[in-house]
């Protein structure tokens, strides 16, 4: 998803830089930008032109917000794990992590009480955590 989002965000990054390439060589070609074109070259409406770059403008910025909050939700879904992973009394592979603008959802089934309590500290300790949902489950025949 996050390979997906960031595809879209290029894309679009992309698109605008070859409007605005296009409409400034077309400009030139025109001959605003230099004398000597017949009068009879078609007229650009700048205003719409104008327009048509803000609307362009304005959805590269969601697209980028977009990619931006899935990069860090990876971010902090990989520090949790990490964490997890080195800590001698959580088996990290037992847990699934789901995080979504700082909101962490814990699920799987762990061994004990005190693992449970240990996944859920080191996961409400990391930065960039808002809020964690534990949803682990405690079956001692693991």
């Amino acid at each position: 998803m996050l390979r997906l989002l960031l595809k879209a965000a290029l894309t679009v990054v992309f698109v605008v830089v070859l409007v605005a390439l296009g409409t400034y060589v077309y400009g030139y070609w025109r001959g605003e930008r230099s004398a000597g074109f017949a009068a009879d070259t078609p007229v650009i409406n700048q205003d719409r032109v104008r327009d048509a770059g803000a609307e362009i403008a304005e959805g590269a910025r969601e697209a980028g917000t977009r990619v931006a909050e899935a990069v860090e939700d990876g971010a902090i879904t990989a520090k949790i794990k990490s964490k997890m992973a080195l800590d001698d009394y959580v088996r990290a592979r037992d847990i699934d992590v789901d995080t979504s603008d700082g909101l962490i959802t814990l699920s799987g089934t762990l061994r004990s009480e005190a693992e449970r309590e240990r996944a859920v500290q080191l996961a409400r300790e990391t930065e960039g955590v808002k809020t964690v949902i534990d949803a682990l489950q405690v079956s001692g025949e693991l």
